[in-house]
């Protein structure tokens, strides 16, 4: 099979979170029971108008600042016309003419080389309702109808499945801690499409164009991409063409299906709706709408890193927006950063986990948080001892030092002290001794279990053996 050059361009559809839907006061929610979260607008009765939800407009505003999009002052709705069941009006109302942003791009990384992926435009439309097939007849749900959406659509600048796959990995990245959507693909808050064609050199006109549709995880786009490359180059090295189609990702088959062919080209008839004025958004709006962007995720690894967490720490608590909330708390106090990275992610998240909880529903204030990591760090609290008396610390409001006090954990810090014991354990095992002399390991295991016989099991094992390795080779 000879080489080819793929164009890849991406749809994706977010679901904002809004309380509300786009142009009716009905809910915006998810899981309820079919056509309970409805009202006249969103089925399309006729006589009813829509009336534009700001809220909708100030979240897309920054979904666009997010992606580095020029802003629309000047925007207009517009109507889509098709028929279909899921679409009572038989038009959807979008925005054809006057997205609210334009030109902007997300950055990726793929295998070390960093990559502008460019945003043509990204425009806020209706949802339809939701479509359930039951043998020969057709249900439809109309509490998605009316649901606000984002749509991002790529210029075609994507040249594998690979770019396609960290591209929307890093758009949910962004729209999450955006605050924007909560980007359930397996509840279809984010829905992704792309666009493949391929040609022999980059003078040649793009190829034929496959839509890819239905594509239920972002795994899955960079598998179906793939096989749509490889199946559109297995045509062209047999001399074969194909008119553009749509087809549709299978699980199962862990490949492409078609769908239809596209002989004509949609004719919409897009025109301007009517029953919504002109949107003009000032700069103070603008502003206003930018200011309330959190930290987002790039500031975030920025940070951290730059207070001593490691690279593994650092992705992680990103992966996890509950934790990472809860550390930025940290981020102006004078602690050892890396350590509380560490037991977060380690024997808290551990509890978390086990207990199905999130770190809100813990007693563990930012105050009680740093007392228990300076414990630590002097080594006044042993990380074994720590697991004894976790479930405590999460779940009371007493002190770390009352919890130690009443589960009578008192650790041997000092120095000298212990170094007085290993000198007594050192002079009462000479064989011992001389084992380790001769190259014996396993005798530096019993002189420490002697330590800590010795002192009750109180003292700081990580500072006994260090001191005990001292004594050994002086």
């Amino acid at each position: 099979m000879n080489n080819y050059i793929p164009t890849i361009g991406c749809e994706v559809h977010l679901e904002l979170k809004t309380n509300t839907k786009i142009f009716s006061n009905a809910i915006n929610g998810y899981g309820e029971m079919a056509n309970s979260l409805t009202n006249v607008i969103d089925l399309g009765y006729p006589g009813t108008l829509p009336t534009l939800n700001e809220a909708v407009v100030d979240t897309a505003i920054r979904a666009a600042t997010i992606l580095n999009c020029k802003i629309q002052k000047v925007m207009h709705f517009d109507r889509k016309n098709y028929f279909y069941p899921d679409n009572p009006k038989n038009y959807q109302i979008t925005q054809a003419r006057t997205p609210i942003g334009y030109d902007g791009y997300v950055e990726i990384e793929v295998d070390g080389v960093k990559k502008k992926i460019e945003i043509e435009e990204m425009h806020i439309e209706e949802d339809t309702c939701k479509s359930a097939h039951r043998g020969n007849k057709t249900l439809l749900d109309f509490n998605r109808a009316g649901v606000p959406l984002i749509e991002i659509v790529t210029k075609p600048c994507i040249s594998s499945g690979k770019e396609a796959k960290a591209y929307l990995e890093k758009l949910r990245e962004l729209m999450l801690y955006g605050n924007i959507s909560d980007c359930k693909i397996e509840e279809g808050s984010m829905r992704a499409d792309a666009n493949v064609s391929i040609r022999k050199k980059e003078e040649d006109p793009y190829g034929t164009k496959a839509e890819i549709k239905n594509i239920g995880s972002i795994s899955n786009v960079e598998i179906s991409i793939n096989k749509e490359i490889e199946r559109q180059a297995k045509l062209y090295d047999n001399g074969e063409t194909f008119l553009p189609q749509t087809r549709r990702f299978d699980d199962k088959l862990q490949d492409t299906v078609l769908m239809r062919v596209k002989e004509t080209g949609n004719d919409y008839r897009y025109f301007p709706e009517p029953d919504i004025p002109f949107v003009i958004l000032t700069d103070e709006r603008i502003e206003e709408a930018r200011k309330s962007i959190p930290m987002l995720p790039d500031e975030r690894r920025e940070k951290y890193m730059a207070l001593g967490v490691p690279e593994l720490n650092t992705n992680k608590l990103i992966q996890n927006r509950p934790l990472s909330d809860y550390f930025n708390a940290l981020l102006e106090e004078k602690t050892n950063h890396k350590m509380a990275s560490n037991l977060l992610l380690g024997d808290i998240s551990a509890y978390l986990n086990k207990n199905e909880k999130t770190i809100e529903e813990t007693t563990l204030t930012k105050e009680r948080f740093l007392s228990l990591i300076s414990l630590m760090e002097d080594n006044t609290l042993t990380s074994k001892n720590l697991k004894e008396i976790l479930d405590v610390i999460l779940e009371s409001d007493d002190s770390i030092e009352e919890i130690m006090k009443e589960k009578g954990i008192e650790n041997i810090t000092n120095d000298d002290e212990i170094r007085s014991v290993i000198q007594k354990v050192i002079s009462d095992h000479p064989e011992s001794v001389q084992d380790y002399k001769n190259g014996h390991d396993r005798a530096v295991k019993f002189l420490m279990g002697q330590v800590m016989k010795e002192t009750g099991g109180k003292a700081n094992p990580r500072l006994a053996m260090d001191i005990l390795i001292e004594e050994l080779q002086a």
